[in-house]
Formats: C-alpha cells, structure tokens, sequence
C-alpha cells in the first residue's frame, strides 16, 4: 500500500468456509491487488490461532480476510505485522470502549474477556515473506455466546447497542492503512513500544503456566520473531516461549 489504492478487490459472501482459505484460493488463481479483501456474513469453519474455531453468528460480526505483500519484512521478523493488525484494531475499538488490550500474540482483549482474534498466514519465498493473508474475527453485534466458550463478549454486550459493521470495517481499513505506512516509512521501534504499551497484563507480574507448571512473572520484551519473553517473578529468569508453550493463569484470566 505505497498510497490508498481504489483497485483492490472486494469480495463478498453470504457464507463461506474460511475466508482466509478462500483469499488464499483466489490469490493463487490470479494475484490480487495488496489490499484485497474476502468478507462473508458466515463461516461455517472459521479457524483461530493454531486451528482453534471462531464462532459467530449469520450477520452479526465481522468476518474478514485481506491481502497484503510486505515484501521488505524478513521472515524471522514477521511478527511486525501481527502487532500492526493487532494496534490497528485497538485503535479503532477505543473509538468506541476502554480498557482494551492486546493479548499476547494477537487477541485483542476488552478487560478480561475475548473480543477479537487474528490469524496470520505468511506464504513464504526464501527468507522473506512473497505474500501475507491475515484473518480477522471481531465480535460487533453478537447478543450471546455458547456457555462452552471461555471467555468472549462483543461490543453490543458492553455498549448496549448495535454498532454499523459498515463504518467499522472501513475505520478499520484506514487506520490499516495508516499503520502500514509507517511501518513502511521504518518506524518500527515505534509500533513496537506501542504494542508494548497496550500488552494484556504487560503492566506487572502476573500467573503464567507452562509444561513445568506455574510461575509468576512480569513481560520484558516481545522479540521481532514474535517470542514472548518473561523473567520470573521470584528468581529473575528470564524465559523465552513461542506461542503455545506458554498460557496466561487461570486467576487472572476471570473476571
């Protein structure tokens, strides 16, 4: 996205399987404009980070894959773009609630509760990144979730109302846009002490488990590679984990 182009491609659906598998299809049949978006009022196998389902209601939310090429990003440095999506719906989410977080890779967190989650599939040639489809579920108009799910809510459910998906969806694409940019521009250090800044339980010590069980400890840093690094509480070791090797605690994960 060198400037706000009109040609990206915008393609709708009633209901879809998976709109990142679908963007992924149609971008091996004929490369699309950066940019380019699948949208859909249902998945019937919407998926999550490490294959983890997203449920939502037909025409409540927002359900959304968009295209992008950052051909300049290195491979082992690609989390950049999980905290630009990740920032990117922050933002547009303050405009309408406080007290949201990013929750470590890159759930987007209203308290102590799920609102948004992104999935990210880079599609690699050689050390850098050939193109980035990146997957996102937000939760808008939703009135309730099964009772099977841990911890979700919607923006309805703190605001009492419906919100426009319309409105959202394109507040979203600019404030993209203008996350995109700066990065491009080289301002990385900056986008990642903002995501820093926003971090769920980034502000102190706080429960972790991991394969040896649980600890306390307080978040250092996050390493371009997307590594989360903790130091113990007690010890002062500092650990480092991909995702899935650690979990937030079970206390401070309830209301």
């Amino acid at each position: 996205m060198e400037e706000q182009k009109t040609d990206r491609v915008v393609v709708r659906f009633d209901e879809i399987a998976s709109t990142n598998a679908e963007l992924k299809r149609l971008q091996k049949q004929n490369p699309m404009p950066e940019g380019s978006l699948v949208i859909t009022e249902f998945q019937s196998a919407g998926r999550g980070q490490a294959g983890n389902s997203w449920y939502s209601s037909k025409a409540q939310n927002l359900l959304f894959s968009f295209l992008l090429y950052p051909h300049g990003v290195k491979a082992k440095e690609q989390f950049i773009i999980s905290q630009v999506v990740s920032l990117a719906l922050k933002n547009v989410l303050d405009k309408y609630i406080n007290n949201v977080t990013i929750k470590w890779p890159n759930d987007i967190y209203w308290k102590n509760k799920k609102i948004a989650g992104i999935l990210i599939e880079n599609s690699l040639m050689g050390q850098h990144i050939d193109y980035t489809i990146v997957g996102v579920g937000l939760n808008i108009n939703e009135d309730e979730f099964p009772s099977n799910l841990p911890n979700p809510i919607s923006l309805k459910q703190i605001i009492g109302c419906n919100t426009d998906r319309e409105i959202l969806i394109n507040l979203l694409h600019s404030e993209f846009h203008k996350l995109w940019q700066s990065m491009k521009r080289g301002e990385i250090a900056q986008i990642e002490d903002n995501y820093m800044q926003h971090l769920y339980h980034g502000d102190g010590p706080h429960w972790f488990s991991d394969k040896n069980g649980s600890f306390r400890a307080t978040i250092k840093t996050v390493l371009p590679s997307g590594h989360l690094v903790l130091t113990t509480y007690l010890e002062r070791e500092e650990r480092i984990y991909a995702f899935k090797e650690v979990s937030f605690g079970v206390d401070d994960d309830k209301d």
